[in-house]
């Protein structure tokens, strides 16, 4: 991203807003870390008369909420009802969902929708009416979508209007790498990795938007971006973490051995796509009497079990989504994206079937939090997938997640924080100049962390992927810890998990800032590793986006969430 494009508002080539010795000799009423749909939209829902500093590992643009594809589930047609579309949320979260939230969520559905037309993002119209489509699991076409790029509609005017805002001041490519907690446990800023140095940065209060982890699993439908920093974060400093062991799996991934994980968006599904085996049979229906259009956890364990069953290697075997079934130009209009990359990788969707097969796409565990997103610690907030909410449950219902980011982050306009005593921040400043240090990043560094960072997410592909059982589980957990006591030893871990707050550290190296986020990373994706693990092996029962195949039934005793607070698990009932 360009300077021009940033604007006169970001911190990248502001000298109005760089201090000699700190990027950070500014003050921030909130920070927002991350700038997918939920950091976006909070940033703009949140207060005009705060300073607002919202941060991203990348540009703004490169977020899950760019990738997704299929739309945003919301109640505004005649013929449909939030009462519909809230036992269609709790039917599909598998006994988990929270009613409350599910209710607060799409009842507020309607306004949001309303707040992005007028801000201009284009959805797809029948006439003056806009127009919706059915997705798994709903009851009614309620499915709002702009052709096959809905996330990128709505993240790209949402970045325009943040790009506008004089209260907002965008701090692209920096890596959160701690909390910054006080004495009484609140959380008052972040440890943050900007321009090759480490900087603590004081705020009011701190917004976790930081997205999903997809990229802890070896298949995955998720952006590079996607390493589960904020829940990663949260659980060093302590906060109460919500049913981390339900994974949803997307049953249709582009599927070929040269291409990346490309998501084939359930819509395919919703406008008549049928998924055939290499015989032409439309196997899903053997598995579930909605065929197709079952839930995606069950979609994807009828691909992951037919494979098994009819193929010699299951691990990269795939099965078939036909879409001569729905006329081409419905094909044409409503999924443009999809023929373009298909027809990158050879394939004509109008002649042939795409090759698919499931890979991780959402994590409906996260950060507890409330209707007003507040976690366990003082001054902490989480939006987004990083939260739980309790509006997903076992298992999300298709399009609730760009729903929730909208939803929950419109409740941030009711933020209140505390001012910040500006003597308290000069001492902050005179205090970190005078402990600067200076650092330098190894070869055997890097080449130990690009290691760990391959063979990680094949590990948990393979332990706690569709299918669990408590063997694999203990081996892989086995394994995660030797990885992360092996991570501990290197020297910049030493370096880094060293500081004290307000201790810096400058990193003279031309690529420090890459090395660094690797590194940061790969410190969140070990520590989410081992929390999906021990939670799946946790619950001995089969729910929603966690399938065990050594308790495959549901069991009632089993309807409670799981929580982990540091070393912690216990269960807590769900609220009916």
């Amino acid at each position: 991203m360009t300077d021009s494009l940033l604007g006169s508002e970001s911190l990248l080539g502001s000298e109005s807003l760089l201090g000699s010795e700190s990027p950070f000799a500014i003050r921030f009423d909130v920070l927002v870390i991350g700038a997918g749909a939920a950091g976006l939209y909070t940033s703009l829902c949140l207060p005009s008369h705060l300073r607002v500093g919202l941060i991203s590992k990348d540009q703004i643009s490169r977020s899950a909420s760019d990738w997704a594809q299929g739309g945003i589930a919301a109640v505004v047609n005649s013929q449909d009802s939030t009462e519909l579309h809230l036992e269609d949320t709790l039917n599909a979260g598998a006994g988990l969902c929270d009613r409350s939230a599910v209710k607060f969520l799409v009842e507020n559905a309607a306004d949001c929708i309303h707040n992005l037309v007028e801000m201009g993002v284009a959805f797809d119209r029948h006439g003056s009416d806009l127009a919706l489509t059915l997705e798994a699991a709903h009851s009614r076409h309620r499915v709002l979508h702009a052709a096959d790029t809905t996330g990128r509609a709505v993240v790209t005017t949402l970045t325009k209007q943040v790009l506008d805002r004089k209260n907002i001041q965008i701090v692209p490519q920096a890596f959160v790498v701690d909390l910054w907690l006080d004495e009484n446990q609140t959380c008052q800023g972040v440890c943050l990795v900007y321009q090759g140095r480490v900087e603590w940065i004081r705020a009011g209060a701190v917004i976790l938007a930081t997205g999903g982890g997809g990229q802890v699993f070896a298949q995955t439908t998720n952006p590079p971006v996607s390493t589960g920093d904020g829940v990663a974060i949260a659980h060093r400093a302590g906060a109460i973490l919500r049913d981390l062991e339900f994974v949803q799996f997307h049953p249709t991934a582009l599927t070929r051995a040269d291409a990346p994980r490309f998501l084939i968006s359930e819509a395919v599904r919703g406008e008549g796509a049928q998924l055939v085996d290499r015989q032409g049979h439309r196997f899903t229906f053997d598995y579930h009497p909605a065929g197709e259009l079952a839930p995606r956890d069950i979609v994807s364990r009828a691909i992951f079990s037919h494979l098994q069953k009819t193929e010699a290697d299951p691990a990269t075997a795939n099965v078939w989504l036909d879409l001569r079934a729905i006329a081409p130009e419905t094909i044409r209009r409503r999924f443009p994206n999809i023929v373009q990359v298909c027809q990158r990788w050879g394939i004509d969707v109008f002649h042939q079937p795409i090759p698919v097969a499931p890979a991780a796409h959402y994590w409906m565990g996260g950060i507890e939090a409330d209707l007003m997103n507040r976690t366990s610690i003082n001054g902490l907030y989480a939006v987004g997938e990083t939260a739980s909410t309790g509006v997903h449950g076992a298992n999300r219902l298709a399009s609730n997640s760009l729903l929730e980011c909208l939803v929950f982050g419109a409740q941030l306009r009711h933020l209140k924080v505390s001012a910040i005593d500006p003597a308290t921040e000069r001492g902050d400043r005179n205090i970190t100049n005078s402990q600067r240090k200076n650092s330098a990043i190894a070869s055997a560094d890097s080449e130990t962390i690009r290691r760990l960072r391959t063979e990680l997410p094949k590990l948990v592909w393979q332990g706690a992927g569709i299918c669990r059982d408590q063997t694999t589980l203990e081996g892989a957990i086995v394994q995660v810890q030797r990885w992360q006591q092996e991570f501990a030893q290197l020297p910049l871990s030493q370096a880094l998990l060293g500081l004290e707050p307000l201790q810096t550290l400058n990193f003279g190296a031309p690529d420090a800032d890459a090395c660094l986020r690797e590194w940061g990373e790969l410190y969140n994706l070990l520590a989410i590793a081992d929390l999906i693990l021990r939670s799946a092996a946790y619950r001995t029962e089969s729910r929603g986006g966690h399938y065990r195949s050594d308790f495959p039934q549901t069991s009632p005793e089993w309807q409670v969430h799981t929580l982990v607070q540091h070393d912690r698990w216990w269960v807590a009932p769900v609220e009916t």
